[in-house]
């Protein structure tokens, strides 16, 4: 399976999509899929039926996956490329700024 550029936690920006422009935090990743889920972006209606856990059911909000490509990674407030520096142990993601590789972490 391949590396996601994209983790948990990350702030990201949305570029493409009815949250054009919306940021937030990168609350699940499906590399599988390629598929994110984001704080805030992409709200969904679920229709519930009454159950054990929720007695009284009824519509639930909540947050629906979004093609990782439509998102892009907050470097220092903006949305920059992200890319890998390194082999084996020591590759590292970067941020590539300006023509420029910055380490994220």
């Amino acid at each position: 399976m391949a590396t996601s550029k994209i983790k948990k936690g990350d702030l990201v920006k949305v570029i493409a999509g009815k949250d054009n422009g919306k940021e937030g935090k990168v609350l699940e990743v499906d590399v599988k899929n390629h598929k994110v889920v984001v704080e805030g972006i992409n709200k969904v209606f679920k229709h519930a039926k009454p159950s054990y856990q929720n007695q009284n059911g009824g519509i639930i909000e909540r947050e629906a996956p979004i093609d990782i490509s439509n998102v892009m990674y907050l470097y220092k407030g903006k949305p920059v490329k992200v890319g890998f520096q390194g082999e084996g142990k020591d590759k590292k993601r970067v941020a590539k700024v300006g023509g420029k590789l910055e380490a994220i972490d």
